[in-house]
């Protein structure tokens, strides 16, 4: 037991008092003799005895009451179990993801967990609030009632580590609470570890009721036409779905095309055709549970001629002309010593093909162009210098030449699943005519096999970066070395080597994956890009180019939607924004992941359990009682004890 004010118990030697009076009280007894009144003596003498007993109980009465009133004023406590943490700093992260949008037993789950912070947090109660886009330090309830009242859901997926990272930044000796409220759609057990073990942690996990949920997973071009597009939808299903559900697919918000979706397995594609002209519209389902990913917003722009230029000689490079006919590309053919370079920026794809040297000058402009969105396809030459050709492949990434191979080899394995094989094969095919290469080179690189020998090495690989892409062959494909030219795989292989997703696909980035995004427009110096739509707009990061614009949007806009870009008024491409579908899937398994961690139900709990751990218990109104009751005590001898 401990004391607020243990100066108080100083008091205590007023005690002294009420045993002095007791022992030196000035009143005597005298003796009187009466005459033969025997009886009268013995009763003076039990009167006597009487006396003395009261007085010894009032004593005692009145030494226990002084002594409870001097310790009630000094205000008696035990220590709190956790005293050692009630200086702890308290951190709030909230996942307001669209996940928590679902049902639970009281509502959606990020409303009612704002209602319960409102409901429950003690007004005295110090801390910071951190969402997954919005941060409140060192407040109080009452200080950011509002802003909590208008917490809404964050196109930004849940990420734990993130929010930690922004706690540890902030420096303190105190050690730290933390009260995380997530449905846990998504995390990750390696978030859990950047969780500091000497935190305090508690985890509220809100459940949804109904987990089934339909979510439209994305959209391609499944085949071009002469003067038609098929697009793809995919749709994924999580839980059961037993009806049919109606999906819609719209142009500038108008209905083009409605159909009845019946799920027979998880995953399934719907087609659409639709006219090769400029299309801004979105892909659109009804489904009761989450809402979020009920639309897919997409814009594919007009196609143009792709521009693709070869350097190398004209007569191996005659099998291109077959491949980009007028109809689609404008290509052409150089020699290395007739190369203009100022044509290269204009291009949107650069065959380089069985070069024997790679100027220097060559190889900075390739630089700039595969930097600028260009896609670059390198073939080999038997006559290169693999420290040369080194030097040159180690500017875009991770890939080397070995030692020059002269086995004839068969190229036998493809990698379907890969960008380049999309909506070009039905089925998997395992017995078709192999091409072959008479001499190679060994290729040794940790990016994806495209094409591979029967030996499992590779014959085509590519370097991806966030706006264009590098492939580069093991072996030189002239017929003198190979007869992959009259294999089936050359046409589809080359023509999508050339295409930039970018200019000739579907264009639908996801919110808060920062893809990097380039516009051809020319800007002049004050100039700047705006992406706007009816009801949002912002200026994105851009850095600009000789006639391209490289923009980054960061962690905008905040809604999905279709939207322009404009320079000034005017509008110079069209381009759609969606929410990550993530946390789609409400029926992932979260049971052991917070196994490790105090899970609590409410956030009543969780203050009511810090106030009960870290609060003293303080016993001084117990000593208040005391003195009463020892008052009491006294007017009851003095009235019935004669």
């Amino acid at each position: 037991m401990q004391f607020k004010h243990p100066e108080i118990l100083y008091f205590l030697f007023v005690l002294v008092i009420p045993i002095l009076v007791h022992l030196f009280q000035l009143r005597r007894f005298k003796k009187e003799y009466f005459t033969n009144v025997q009886f009268l003596k013995e009763l003076s003498i039990q009167t006597r005895k009487s006396s003395k007993i009261k007085k010894w109980l009032l004593l005692i009465t009145r030494l226990l009451l002084l002594t409870a009133l001097i310790i009630a004023f000094a205000q008696p406590f035990f220590l709190a179990k956790d005293s050692k943490n009630i200086s702890n700093e308290m951190f709030i992260i909230l996942d307001n993801s669209y996940s928590m949008q679902a049902k639970g037993n009281k509502g959606e789950l990020l409303k009612r967990a704002i209602q319960e912070l409102l409901e429950n947090t003690p007004e005295n109660q110090t801390f910071s609030l951190i969402t997954n886009n919005e941060t409140y330090w060192n407040t109080d309830i009452k200080s950011i009632q509002k802003e909590i009242q208008n917490i809404t859901y964050s196109a930004l997926p849940f990420q734990l580590e993130s929010a930690l990272a922004k706690i540890k930044s902030r420096k303190n000796a105190n050690n730290k609470d933390l009260i995380i409220i997530t449905d846990a759609i998504g995390l990750k057990p390696k978030q859990l570890k950047s969780i500091d073990e000497n935190f305090n942690t508690y985890f509220i996990n809100p459940k949804a009721e109904q987990k089934n949920n339909i979510a439209i997973d994305s959209v391609y071009i499944n085949q071009t036409l002469n003067d038609f597009y098929e697009i793809g939808v995919t749709l994924k299903l999580f839980g059961v779905q037993e009806n049919a559900i109606p999906i819609g697919l719209y142009n500038n918000n108008k209905l083009v095309a409605k159909t009845l979706v019946k799920f027979e397995k998880s995953e399934i594609a719907i087609k659409f055709t639709i006219p090769k002209k400029d299309f801004n519209g979105y892909v659109s389902i009804n489904d009761a549970s989450l809402k979020y990913d009920n639309n897919y917003y997409f814009s594919i722009t007009k196609p143009e001629k792709t521009n693709v230029i070869s350097i190398g000689k004209t007569e191996k490079s005659g099998f291109l002309n077959r491949i980009y006919t007028p109809e689609e590309f404008n290509y052409s053919n150089s020699i290395i010593e007739r190369l203009d370079y100022n044509s290269i920026e204009k291009q949107d794809a650069i065959v380089l093909n069985e070069l024997e040297n790679l100027p220097q000058a060559l190889v900075t402009n390739l630089k700039s162009f595969v930097e600028k969105g260009g896609n670059l396809i390198f073939i080999p030459s038997t006559e290169n210098k693999i420290p040369e050709t080194n030097r040159f492949l180690g500017t875009f990434g991770q890939i080397q030449f070995g030692k020059n191979q002269n086995t004839n080899k068969l190229i036998t394995k493809i990698a379907f699943q890969h960008p380049l094989f999309q909506s070009v094969f039905e089925k998997k095919i395992d017995n078709f005519q192999y091409p072959n290469t008479k001499q190679n080179f060994e290729l040794i690189t940790a990016n994806p096999t495209i094409l591979s020998y029967e030996d499992q090495s590779c014959f085509l690989t590519s370097i991806q970066n966030q706006v264009s892409s590098v492939y580069v062959f093991a072996a030189p494909i002239n017929k003198m070395n190979s007869n992959f030219q009259n294999s089936p795989l050359i046409v589809p292989i080359f023509y999508n080597m050339v295409q930039n997703t970018q200019k000739t696909g579907v264009n639908a980035l996801t919110i808060g994956e920062n893809q990097p995004f380039l516009v051809d427009t020319n800007l002049s110096k004050d100039e700047i890009l705006e992406v706007k739509n009816d009801i949002d707009k912002f200026i994105p990061t851009q850095q600009i180019f000789n006639n391209k614009v490289k923009l980054q949007f960061n962690d905008y806009p905040i809604f999905a939607g279709n939207f322009g870009i404009y320079k000034k008024d005017e509008k110079v491409r069209s381009i759609s924004f969606n929410y990550n579908r993530s946390e789609s899937d409400l029926e992932e398994p979260q049971s052991q992941l917070l196994s490790d961690y105090q899970v609590l139900k409410s956030i009543e709990t969780v203050f009511n359990s810090l106030l009960s751990d870290r609060s003293n218990n303080e016993i001084w109104k117990i000593f208040v009682i005391l003195t009463l009751l020892f008052l009491f005590l006294e007017v009851l001898i003095q009235k019935l004890v004669k």
